[in-house]
């Protein structure tokens, strides 16, 4: 009944996210959902939403049509009433209401990074992208991307090739993957406990305007973005203007600095992005030793064996709390 009542409420025309949550958490069910009039959102929301005409029947009937799409593929549904919602998109503006998914659900007070860039890179970005996500998923990140061509299935691939993990953001429905040249690549991600997350229920097409829409998601996840290459009017660039909005790390690959793909990631180097070749300038950029430093400190050994016998995404966690201590 909860998903059928998300889902339902989430198709309610020219309703805020606040709006929605507060409708879905105080409704008793389905009864009075289908009883509800557009007229009676007036009083509960102090305006009269835009759209007002519809019919709550035709809504639950198209939930229920959703709901049995989702069944058969293995799609999941969050909404921010759901404790598994990512708290980080709660701090964004414009949180997706409905996300839905399929694989395995991080945890979400691990260290996510979105490594982005243009469809058509050359080959050193290529290479760039890969060996930056690598490393990163060997020290514990997970890596966030939109699993498109390019820069961004070097991400994917550069993480799980480093026993990582990946998110992958969509622009369509959950239970496909666009392009059908990275279909192999997306089994992979669920394979070895990765996701998939979409706002967009199964059925969806992969219509150009979801893909700027999507980007808000893979920055709102994400501690840090880091743009590779990206040519002036990539939508990479939506997604390190989306980064700074949310307050997120941006950050550009300094292959991108002389790239001929690389025009929109110059501008963004000469507005100030700091330039980053590998992990270890992301974690000096956070204020955060390497492992290899770490082991050789002269802490107490009781401290240093703890430290070190944490598995890397735990330890990357701890240094970033610590850190964050440390500024406050």
């Amino acid at each position: 009944m909860k998903e059928l009542l998300a889902l339902s409420v989430g198709s309610i025309p020219s309703l805020k996210f606040s709006e929605r949550v507060s409708l879905l958490e105080n409704l008793s069910g389905v009864d009075e959902f289908r009883s509800l009039k557009p007229i009676d959102l007036a009083p509960r929301f102090h305006r009269i939403p835009k759209n007002t005409i519809w019919d709550p029947s035709i809504l639950l009937d198209s939930a229920e049509k959703a709901l049995n799409a989702m069944e058969k593929r293995g799609i999941q549904l969050l909404t921010p009433l759901d404790s598994s919602y990512p708290p980080q998109l709660k701090e964004i503006y414009d949180p997706p209401f409905l996300l839905f998914y399929r694989g395995v659900l991080p945890t979400w007070n691990e260290t996510f990074l979105a490594i982005v860039g243009t469809r058509q890179p050359t080959g050193l970005g290529r290479r760039s992208a890969y060996m930056l996500a690598k490393e990163a998923s060997q020290l514990g990140m997970v890596i966030v991307s939109g699993l498109a061509r390019g820069i961004d299935g070097e991400a994917h691939r550069g993480a799980l090739d480093g026993g990582g993990r990946t998110i992958a953001v969509l622009g369509h429905g959950p239970e496909s993957v666009y392009p059908v040249s990275n279909r192999k690549l997306g089994e992979r991600i669920l394979q070895e406990q990765g996701a998939f997350f979409s706002e967009y229920p199964p059925g969806t097409a992969p219509l150009p305007y979801h893909f700027p829409a999507r980007n808000r998601i893979i920055s709102g996840l994400s501690r840090g973005v880091v743009v590779v290459e990206a040519p002036v009017g990539s939508g990479a660039l939506i997604t390190s203007d989306y980064a700074l909005e949310q307050g997120r790390d941006l950050f550009i690959h300094r292959v991108g600095m002389e790239s001929m793909q690389g025009g929109g990631t110059k501008q963004l180097g000469d507005e100030g992005a700091p330039a980053i070749e590998n992990c270890k300038d992301i974690l000096a950029h956070w204020g955060i030793r390497e492992m290899q430093k770490l082991e050789a400190d002269s802490q107490p050994t009781a401290e240093k064996t703890r430290t070190i016998n944490l598995a890397p995404g735990q330890w990357l966690a701890e240094q970033l709390r610590e850190e964050l201590e440390r500024k406050r």
